[in-house]
């Protein structure tokens, strides 16, 4: 059996390798910080193992605790830095591009591609931990996407690849690990109480049986949330606890898998306008290298808008 941990276990050692490659790289002024915090990073993925619930054997949790606020003070004073990437022309890429045309996006499609046939046709096959098929599927659509990739393009070697993805965790930097922090702070205030508090807010001021004021009040929280909080998935515990769970679902009576679906949409249009989502612009910013760092929410906020409004109309309409 196939088991996720493996996966963490390869990412791991993908961050304690390209971090090796940065304490060797003499053009980055910051090597051994950027070393020190990427590799402290990918060695916290097999400790975790040790430490999650269940697990074969048992570690204790404070060093990765430890870990954690090592990661913060390297981040948060600016510690890391990066190199200058050894790479092609302009002109090589280029030529390259126009030799290869449409063959560039077949190593992209690949990855969804093993994803969806591992989560539809291998899920109940014994051949992966159980309720884990998409998510590894997702890992051996990677590891596939990158023999492809070498396959089409006719690199022979890996090292190639592994230090052109250096230069991009360079690139991108922290900001690399927004999402997975913003998600566990979604956690944290569930576990506060603040969608209770929040609830109790919405509730003194909503009319009695108003489902379009509540329909209203929930999709409009989730965007705003996850403007404030950088991640809709961190936004959802606190609003799906608040107005999604006791007033659409339990007194409107609403479809409990439409309401939280189509709320975490009217999450995502917020996740187009926050300047804390890295996926969507903190690091399409960096990585364009683009003079103005809020391009990419100006652009988006048409969208992000028009997505708001169909989400709610939608909810509105077809959750009850």
């Amino acid at each position: 059996m196939i088991k996720v941990e493996w996966l963490y276990w390869l990412i791991g050692l993908v961050f304690v390798v390209m971090a090796v490659q940065m304490a060797m790289d003499r053009t980055n002024p910051k090597r051994w910080t950027s070393a020190a915090f990427w590799g402290l990073l990918g060695l916290t993925f097999p400790y975790g193992t040790g430490v999650a619930t269940g697990a074969t054997w048992t570690l204790p949790a404070e060093p990765l605790g430890v870990a954690v606020l090592a990661l913060i003070v390297l981040a948060g004073f600016n510690f890391i830095g990066k190199g200058v990437p050894v790479t092609t022309t302009e002109e090589q890429r280029e030529a390259s591009a126009a030799r290869l045309g449409n063959k560039l996006f077949v190593p992209a499609l690949t990855i969804p591609l093993v994803a969806i046939v591992c989560a539809s046709f291998l899920d109940e096959s014994g051949l992966f931990e159980t309720g884990k098929a998409t998510l590894i599927g997702l890992g051996l659509g990677c590891i596939a996407a990158l023999v492809v990739g070498m396959l089409v393009t006719g690199e022979r070697k890996v090292s190639v690849p592994v230090h052109s993805g250096r230069s991009m965790l360079e690139a991108m930097g922290s900001a690399l690990l927004l999402p997975q922090l913003l998600s566990v702070l979604g956690s944290i205030f569930a576990v506060a109480g603040v969608g209770t508090q929040v609830g109790k807010i919405v509730n003194g001021v909503l009319p009695d049986n108003s489902k379009y004021l509540a329909v209203i009040a929930y999709c409009v929280g989730m965007f705003l949330f996850t403007v404030i909080m950088g991640n809709a998935f961190a936004a959802f515990p606190v609003m799906t606890a608040a107005i999604g769970w006791p007033v659409l679902i339990q007194q409107m009576h609403g479809n409990e898998p439409a309401i939280l679906a189509i709320g975490m949409l009217a999450g995502f249009s917020g996740t187009l306008c926050t300047p804390m989502a890295a996926n969507f612009n903190i690091v399409p910013a960096s990585l364009l290298e683009l003079k103005d760092q809020y391009g990419p929410i100006k652009a988006q906020a048409p969208t992000a808008l028009a997505l708001l409004g169909c989400s709610t109309v939608i909810m509105a309409l077809f959750a009850f």
